[in-house]
Order: structure tokens, then sequence, then C-alpha cells
């Protein structure tokens, strides 16, 4: 199930190290930044990153989790290339909805619900191993090579009530009709609190994309 967000700049986290081996980094999120700069010498930027002016600093590595299909595909690869020393890597986590075979076979069973409120329903989700890392894309633009990519599954285990509360930070669930939201939310509150152990598995898949620039 999908809905679209509205656009939100991305803030621009600038990172330095101190080492001999200098390097610097621009990471970019929709996220509060804020935290991690407490945490370094990082200097944050709310800008959007498309038209976001560097003042013709340039970085060892651009970074992107989960945030770069926000970014305008027209300008994202041309502009993080602009942005980095030659050399210099671009790092995208991407990933989607996938689950192993043996999966909880909740997210099967609930998307019953979901049908129910007019939204569409997933048949069968890809393997973990099945979706596409991001080489194709990368590469087509010419602007990057020596592209490798990893990926990692885990999983996590979530109360009616944790899980619910995930649910409340995806955006398709923030968009929904808050009646048919409150409908979703309990059906999935009941459906796990009547099971013998009240909780549901949940498995994560991310793919780490790194290449550098040509």
């Amino acid at each position: 199930m999908t809905a679209p967000a509205p656009a939100i700049p991305s803030p621009c986290l600038t990172t330095s190290s101190h080492s001999p081996a200098s390097s610097r980094a621009l990471a970019c999120s929709r996220s509060a930044a804020a935290p991690a700069a407490r945490r370094s010498r990082s200097r944050v930027v709310v800008a959007p990153f498309e038209t976001w002016d560097a003042g013709g600093e340039t970085f060892d590595l651009v970074y992107a989790a989960s945030s770069w299909h926000w970014l305008d595909p027209d300008i994202r690869y041309a502009r993080a290339a602009g942005l980095l020393k030659p050399g210099g890597s671009l790092a995208i986590i991407s990933g989607g909805h996938a689950f192993p075979k043996d999966a909880d076979p909740f997210f099967r069973d609930i998307q019953q619900v979901y049908e129910a409120i007019g939204e569409d329903k997933v048949v069968e989700w890809p393997l973990p191993a099945d979706v596409p890392d991001m080489r194709e894309e990368i590469e087509v633009t010419g602007l990057f090579g020596d592209f490798q990519s990893r990926r990692y599954v885990w999983e996590l285990v979530y109360t009616a009530k944790e899980y619910i509360d995930l649910l409340n930070t995806f955006s398709g669930h923030i968009a929904l009709d808050p009646e048919k939201r409150d409908y979703l939310y309990r059906n999935v509150r009941d459906r796990i609190n009547a099971r013998s152990d009240p909780r549901v598995r949940r498995h994560w898949l991310a793919i780490l994309n790194v290449a550098r620039r040509v």
C-alpha cells in the first residue's frame, strides 16, 4: 500500500574527520539530523538537497539512507557527482517490503483488511534475495563506477502497540482517511492480541549500494 507524501526538504548533515587522513561526508535525511550533529563535529543545513548552495565545498562521501527516492530523479545523480571529490563515493541504502519463506503469516492475513478499506492487496511479496539492487540505475548515469552492493535482512518483534506506532511513521498510513486508519489499526490490534503469543515478527531488508564518482 502506498500513498503520496508531501515534499519535505532533506537536511544536509556535513561531517568531517579530524584524523590525519581527513575526510568529509554529506548525508541526506528526511529525519532530524540534529542529534547526530550533537554527537560529532558536524553541521546541519536544512535545505533541499537539489538546490542547496555548498559554497564550493566537495566531499568524500554523499550518503542517503531510505531518502534517495524523495529526491528529484532528474537531478539527484548529477547533483551528487558535482558535490563529490574525484573518486568520492555515493552510498545509498535502499530496500522495500520483502519477506522470507518463513515470514509471519500475519502480514499475508492482514491484507484482507487493507482490501476492505479500498487499499491495494499484496498477493505475494518478493523474497529478500529477489529485490534488485541499484546497479543498473546508478551505472546508466555514466557518472559512477566500481559499483558494489551488500544486503542485510533482520527480524524484529512487536507488540500490537509497538507495531501500530511503527505504522504511524509510514507516509501511506499517515495519509489514510481517519476512519479507515482507525478500522485498520483496530483490526491489527485485535489480531495480534488474539494470538497465544501476542506479538508479530516483522522482517526488514536494507541494501547498501556504493559507487565511486568517475
